[in-house]
């Protein structure tokens, strides 16, 4: 398949790990717990069976961590790509209401609705909720998708419709230890 003049073009631009909820100073904190995943190791290509699709399921991969801290309430999840050419990383998840007494999310958890209890999904890309996966711009390059997992000191009250503005200004302050997993997915 021939390249994608687009993606060509836009190759050198990306909003970039800077902009992430990572990033953000109100929620830093030490990583002292650890996110993975049975489907890629931190820093592998995401399975082309997670990737996504602009309809139709996305198979979200199954995610497990260690033991968060004590005093931990509640865990946030959010996935981001920081590798988007225009504006603010795009959103591929925002679960919140995960209980820390878990040891993960099973494949697909992350669909919406949740087959696990307690999950919230808040809008995402293109305002979908649940699990997007990766879908780049072909011949962009390389993108990377952030699995950033938050643990919170509280649990956190949010509209029945929220977005990523919502969780970050409710988790500021928040978050007591954090842990991170990163995937890449590329479409030449």
């Amino acid at each position: 398949m021939p390249a994608n003049p687009l993606g060509v073009l836009l190759r050198n631009r990306r909003a970039g790990h800077h902009t992430l909820a990572w990033a953000d100073p109100a929620l830093q904190a030490p990583e002292t717990f650890t996110l993975t995943s049975p489907a890629f190791e931190h820093g592998a290509p995401i399975p082309e069976k997670h990737r996504g699709r602009m309809r139709g399921p996305n198979i979200s991969p199954a995610l497990s961590w260690t033991m968060p801290p004590v005093g931990t309430r509640e865990l946030v999840l959010i996935v981001q790509d920081p590798d988007v050419p225009i504006g603010k990383p795009a959103t591929h998840a925002l679960t919140v209401g995960i209980d820390p007494a878990l040891q993960g999310i099973p494949e697909n958890g992350l669909a919406h609705p949740s087959p696990v209890d307690g999950l919230a999904h808040g809008k995402g890309a293109l305002g979908r909720l649940g699990y997007a996966g990766p879908l780049p711009i072909r011949s962009h390059g390389p993108h990377s998708y952030v699995f950033q997992l938050f643990a919170l000191d509280t649990r956190i009250e949010l509209p029945g419709t929220f977005t990523l503005d919502d969780t970050l200004k409710a988790i500021a302050g928040h978050v007591i230890a954090r842990a991170r997993l990163e995937g890449t997915y590329e479409i030449k």
